[in-house]
């Protein structure tokens, strides 16, 4: 049975706190603002003990996010490669200054979901960045709920899948006309790495962070074919190179091993960018080069395995997003 006692209030008021004490479970206590409360509170527990499906809510009702993210960065994100974890620790630490960081797991409701959204989009953060943000969030929950023992804790995020904002469609920028050969001629009076880069990226289709990580060591030169041990999806793939990729090696510094890039990520964006402006080109980003050689590759008659199998997608609908035809790349072929 559950026993009920008085305890002094907020306010000065009276509080009534519930108790049950039943072998085989945790003490369970709440305290309510009546005793009406507290009974109710008591018979629905009580209720669930009976009929063996009662789960205590006791931890995720102590535990506060700001202490959850606490554990999601210490347990967690160690596991996931460095790139993740970097990028995870910045909306760790977005969702530790939130209105919802001193609130407990088991008050947090798909309402509150919706509201820290409209927030983010009314400091105008992108919808994706937003939702990137809900997938570390719906992480922390279900980790919460089948790693930590609280299984009865359910997640918010769930709630509010049909009010997520919505992703832009997918980008179909490609170069047009003259546009590669005003970018090349740009670079070379940027100078430095970065025209070779561009280059690198149309006959590879590979990443920003894969280019920027490239080492001399996982380069096969008598199989053309470089190594990529660490990917996006987790998935080490094996690169072929063209004569124009080889051509970009050989034009390099050469090394037994080592990077083969001096240029990190960020500095790589950040040069095309000069260079796209002073190349007067618009709207092209680095990762649209991915998307250009794509498209490339389908073009030279590659199926859609290939060049999944050459740009590392899992599935054919990433491999559709980034291949772009034109209309008029058919006029030919239809006769």
């Amino acid at each position: 049975m559950a026993t009920f006692r008085k305890r002094p209030g907020p306010g000065g008021r009276t509080a009534w706190q519930a108790q049950i004490i039943r072998r085989g479970h945790e003490r369970q206590y709440k305290t309510f603002d009546t005793k009406a409360e507290a009974e109710a509170w008591a018979r629905q527990i009580e209720g669930g003990m009976d009929r063996g499906v009662f789960v205590s809510r006791a931890e995720a009702e102590s535990t506060t996010l700001s202490e959850a993210l606490e554990r999601y960065e210490r347990e967690v994100m160690p596991r996931k490669k460095p790139t993740t974890a970097n990028r995870e620790r910045d909306r760790v630490r977005s969702w530790s200054a939130s209105s919802l960081a001193r609130r407990s797991l088991a008050s947090i409701r798909g309402k509150d979901v919706a509201a820290t959204m409209r927030d983010m989009e009314g400091r105008g953060l992108s919808p994706n960045t937003i939702r990137l943000h809900l997938a570390l969030l719906s992480h922390l929950f279900n980790t919460a709920r089948t790693a930590w023992g609280m299984e009865s804790l359910a997640n918010p995020v769930e709630m509010v899948k049909g009010q997520r904002p919505k992703l832009p469609q997918d980008r179909d920028r490609r170069l047009q006309g003259d546009e590669y050969a005003r970018l090349l001629t740009a670079a070379a009076s940027y100078g430095g790495e970065i025209g070779p880069i561009i280059t690198w990226a149309i006959e590879t289709a590979m990443r920003r962070g894969e280019i920027a990580s490239m080492r001399w060591e996982h380069l096969d030169r008598p199989a053309r074919v470089l190594l990529v041990p660490e990917t996006k999806n987790g998935t080490p793939r094996r690169v072929p190179l063209s004569t124009s990729a080889l051509a970009v090696l050989d034009g390099l510094p050469q090394a037994a091993a080592g990077p083969v890039w001096t240029m990190q990520a960020a500095s790589i964006s950040q040069a095309l960018m000069r260079v796209c402006k002073a190349a007067g080109i618009t709207g092209l980003t680095f990762h649209d080069l991915r998307h250009e050689a794509a498209s490339r590759f389908s073009e030279k008659g590659f199926g859609a395995m290939e060049v999944a199998a050459i740009t590392g997608h899992k599935t054919m609908q990433m491999v559709k997003r980034y291949t772009h035809f034109r209309a008029e790349d058919f006029v030919g072929r239809l006769g």
